[in-house]
């Protein structure tokens, strides 16, 4: 059964950076009602990390819930759009796992990239997502934490590929931090 995307992209004035995760999972394993919103994903410890040097700076670990309110406000002051590369999928297990992921409707971020004239960065967050992307601009034979340029609409962008923030990703959370760190210094937001 196709499956809809649950929420709408998170794009703030003067974004910098669009962040492009693959889906989100079934609403049960939600811990908030915003992107990365499993307890189990690491999306916003790795912020905590590389921003403000604690893995829970975002995280209510009494409640096993991340912080919505204060994760969009520094979104917002950094200038990072946040949205995710399919539109609608097919669950092939009934799960999270990308791997049995089949995306049905991609995400048009060009025309969102198109709608934030400061925005000149992708990150692609993990495999499934930087294959989506690739099926809208020439692939490029990335490893994790390398970028390459595209253009579009008489723009020159950048896309990097990173790590994926799901636990199933065999990198230590640490290391995964070490390499968005890496992106967010390059692109002057760190």
């Amino acid at each position: 059964m196709k499956e809809g995307h649950p929420l709408k992209p998170f794009l703030p004035c003067g974004a910098k950076l669009l962040m492009l995760g693959s889906f989100p999972p079934k609403m049960e394993k939600w811990s908030m009602n915003f992107y990365y919103p499993n307890w189990q994903n690491d999306m916003w410890r790795i912020f905590g990390l590389v921003f403000f040097g604690d893995k829970n700076f975002f995280a209510d670990e009494s409640l096993k819930k991340y912080k919505e309110t204060a994760i969009k406000r520094f979104l917002e002051e950094k200038g990072i759009a946040v949205a995710d590369s399919a539109k609608a999928v097919f669950r092939k297990k009934g799960n999270a796992s990308d791997a049995h992921l089949e995306v049905l409707e991609n995400f048009d971020f060009l025309s969102a990239l198109k709608s934030m004239p400061e925005c000149l960065t992708l990150a692609a967050t993990g495999q499934k997502s930087l294959e989506t992307v690739f099926k809208t601009i020439p692939p490029s034979d990335l490893k994790i934490g390398e970028s390459a340029e595209f253009s579009a609409f008489g723009r020159s962008f950048r896309i990097f590929r990173m790590p994926s923030s799901s636990r199933a990703y065999p990198m230590a959370l640490e290391r995964k931090a070490q390499f968005y760190k890496a992106m967010f210094c390059a692109i002057g937001i760190l």
